[in-house]
């Protein structure tokens, strides 16, 4: 699936315009995003279990905003910020989906729709003001600002619908089972023209929050909760890996790109 060019894509003629910040949507892309979520899932709670939940959240403020400074720094995309960035917003994406319900109580039913709301207003916002939501054309700082506000939105509204799936009846291999369904419709919509390519991305993009933290769970809980019982540090270990080794591929393909073009 791939997001197109749509509504006005037109060249900006700035002084501050960037290359697009964002990587291309391929395969690669989508295993690294379904990657992220999953480590972001049980590395929030290993830090809430390890350092309490306050210390964790602190922690993970500091982390994402470092990450974000140093991906809005840069003027281009370059692989390892560009997934250092989002790896971080899956792990403050939980903690704030957590904290709405284990430290404030509020049910998922309430705080999944109301962070569905929060994306509703943020694209509302962001096609308001740039007319389009095509992540081609993320190649100033406003419209930067608008993604990552986006892409924080949809990890914390896939923690909630995720962790709703796992307590009303499906657990969490049958989470797995949903999402992984429910995200080959906006691709099969797409296909025969039934949906928009910004559209069926994005679809596609909020479920892949939960279908992650879903497997990532299942492979980490306990037995008695239907889980594998892999434990959360395994799990965080080699679901961290594995993002390290295809970004470093990516890194490595990208430059060799790089070079071929040169030549």
């Amino acid at each position: 699936m791939t997001a197109e060019h749509v509504l006005d894509d037109r060249p900006l003629i700035s002084a501050r315009q960037l290359a697009n910040k964002v990587p291309e949507v391929t395969v690669g892309f989508w295993i690294i995003k379904v990657l992220t979520t999953g480590m972001g899932e049980t590395a929030s709670d290993l830090l809430a279990r390890t350092l309490g939940p306050i210390p964790a959240v602190a922690l993970g403020a500091l982390a994402l905003v470092a990450s974000l400074a140093v991906q809005l720094t840069l003027r281009r995309y370059v692989t390892w910020a560009y997934w250092s960035a989002v790896v971080m917003v899956s792990v403050f994406g939980t903690m704030a989906a957590d904290v709405l319900h284990v430290g404030l109580g509020v049910p998922y039913l309430v705080s999944a729709p109301a962070f569905l709301a929060v994306l509703a207003g943020v694209f509302t916002l962001w096609y308001a003001s740039e007319r389009t939501l095509s992540i081609h054309t993320i190649r100033t700082r406003r419209r930067e600002g608008f993604y990552w506000a986006a892409v924080l939105a949809t990890f914390a509204l896939g923690t909630a619908a995720g962790d709703l799936t796992a307590t009303v009846g499906f657990g969490y291999l049958g989470s797995v089972a949903l999402f992984a369904v429910g995200i080959c419709l906006p691709a099969l919509a797409h296909r025969f023209g039934a949906l928009s390519p910004v559209t069926a991305f994005w679809s596609a993009y909020v479920l892949t929050r939960p279908l992650g933290a879903s497997l990532a769970d299942w492979m980490a809980v306990s037995h008695t909760r239907g889980g594998l019982g892999l434990g959360l540090s395994p799990v965080t270990l080699a679901w961290t890996a594995a993002i390290i080794g295809f970004v470093g591929y990516l890194t490595v393909s990208s430059r060799a790109a790089r070079v071929r073009a040169a030549a």
